[in-house]
């Protein structure tokens, strides 16, 4: 059962929950929905935008808003998030996720399920978080991860976020499942990072996947091809 059934009104404002699927970007969603609904009304333009980006590799809950409803999108982007996803220890990259390649390695034969239990403790509640340096945040109006693929070292400010829940269910070294809740602005693949320096090792994302934003669940999202073949046979074309 999908929220915000059809039929859908595009122009005056829609809701779509899509599971994004890995290797696109967010925008790379919103583009083709886009196109689609722009083919399916007959018109040139039609706002379409998203709340809330994913990283490339990662999957799970869009929140897609169309026409008059894009201006919802700061309301949904203030929404608590949850994820789901796998660590590995022992290692870290300069994204802090699979994207790119192993740089550093570590011991992680000290680590105890003690020792991951006092590490999580550090990361529960109000913290200061760094942001990667691969991320879509802006410096001098260019994204950090345009200058960190040209080497580029720039000073990036701590970023207050509160990690309400931190579970992890699979504990199998050097692989660590976890379950999170937190805050809007808070960056999982620097949670990873930051658990692995706690532990005296190191730590990236092998894989993520967001489940919820407040309310809306990742059950009720679209597969995004059955939203796209959904679109394409309806029926009625709005005036």
């Amino acid at each position: 059962m999908k929220k915000f059934q059809p039929p859908y009104d595009f122009k005056e404002g829609a809701v779509l929950l899509v599971n994004k699927p890995m290797d696109w970007t967010s925008f790379d969603v919103v583009n083709k929905l886009r196109f689609r609904i722009k083919h399916l009304l007959g018109v040139k333009k039609i706002k379409v935008g998203h709340a809330g980006t994913l990283d490339p590799m990662a999957t799970g809950l869009l929140i897609i808003c169309t026409g008059k409803f894009t201006k919802k999108i700061n309301e949904f982007q203030g929404l608590p998030k949850s994820y789901v996803g796998t660590m590995k220890l022992g290692e870290t990259t300069p994204s802090y996720d699979a994207e790119t390649e192993v740089d550093e390695t570590y011991p992680v034969e000290h680590i105890s399920a003690s020792l991951i239990e006092d590490a999580k403790e550090q990361f529960l509640g109000d913290i200061e978080q760094l942001p990667p340096m691969f991320s879509a945040i802006k410096v001098d109006g260019q994204p950090l991860y345009k200058k960190a693929r040209k080497g580029q070292k720039v000073e990036v400010k701590p970023r207050p976020v509160n990690i309400s829940r931190l579970e992890f269910p699979r504990v199998e070294i050097p692989e660590l499942d976890f379950e999170v809740d937190c805050s809007k602005g808070t960056y999982i693949r620097s949670l990873a990072y930051d658990l692995g320096k706690a532990m005296d090792s190191g730590a990236y994302l092998t894989r993520l996947c967001r489940t919820s934003i407040g309310d809306f669940q990742l059950d009720d999202a679209w597969d995004l091809e059955e939203l796209v073949d959904f679109i394409e046979h309806m029926n009625v074309k709005e005036d």
